[in-house]
């Protein structure tokens, strides 16, 4: 079984968006991130510094702004209409009373570096130019990065959330292959995924998947995170799965450095000014 280290794609990909970061800071322009954090929960704010600590390896400004109660929308409306803000990342979870599609219709479409937008969802979906939330961006990379072939294959995603499973499934059908999508009322799950030449796990159910999942050489994507008191587990049962999969990312260590990356990389392309 091949294990595919996304901490070492990471760093691929840091390599060039190092190159594009001193290509725009030699023109002139620095790529900067504005990240929204309205919230106190430990593990947003834990992933907010890791991507600070990413942003100044690479060279990108990481601005971090926590707005006072009932201020949010006010606050993205500033940080859209000012042109030295590249990229706009609204971290979750939000206060109450406000929804994700409330807060992502006040990012730009050209800022929405993490596809929050709606708008961005139907720009994926009709094949146009958007952001794709970076998490379901990082499992076309892997595969990608992995020399997966996707055109023809069997891709089975578990998960529809609009930030992953959904924009996910997307990114899948425009490689050509032919994608199902299952959800909680999905019958005969562990049936339906074992059909897939390639399986993406994003339900948030520790250990879900397991050898019953998965056909033997499929390509096993875990975007699952879950916080457990033995630490931080994926969706896949790894040691179940393990002697089944062709290929499997691992948790921590796999989908998780190539989002954080593909953020960073999407704000540098943001700042790109438009070719004329």
């Amino acid at each position: 079984m091949t294990r595919l280290d996304g901490r070492a794609m990471a760093a691929d990909i840091s390599a060039t968006v190092v190159a594009d970061v001193d290509r725009l800071r030699a023109a002139g322009v620095e790529p900067t991130l504005a990240v929204v954090v309205p919230t106190d929960d430990g593990a947003a704010r834990s992933y907010v510094r890791v991507i600070e600590r990413n942003a100044a390896k690479v060279g990108v400004r990481c601005d971090v702004h926590e707005p006072p109660p009932g201020t949010l929308t006010s606050l993205i409306d500033q940080l859209a209409a000012d042109d030295t803000v590249h990229g706009i990342l609204v971290q979750t979870p939000l206060p109450a009373g406000t929804s994700a599609t409330d807060a992502g219709a006040h990012i730009p479409v050209g800022k929405d570096v993490d596809g929050m937008n709606p708008e961005s969802l139907g720009r994926l979906a009709l094949g146009l130019p958007a952001f794709a939330p970076a998490t379901a961006a990082a499992v076309l990379e892997i595969l990608r990065r992995a020399d997966v072939k996707l055109a023809g294959a069997r891709a089975v995603v578990l998960g529809r959330s609009p930030v992953v499973g959904k924009p996910a499934a997307l990114l899948l059908l425009a490689e050509d292959a032919t994608v199902t999508v299952c959800h909680s009322r999905t019958l005969d799950l562990a049936d339906v995924a074992r059909s897939a030449d390639v399986l993406v796990a994003a339900v948030g159910r520790a250990g879900l998947v397991d050898a019953s999942f998965v056909r033997p050489g499929a390509v096993v994507i875990d975007v699952g995170t879950n916080y457990t008191e033995t630490g931080v587990l994926g969706d896949v049962d790894a040691a179940a799965v393990e002697p089944v999969a062709g290929a499997l990312t691992p948790v921590p260590g796999g989908v998780g450095p190539v989002t954080t990356m593909l953020l960073l990389r999407q704000t540098v392309q943001a700042a790109a000014p438009p070719v004329s």
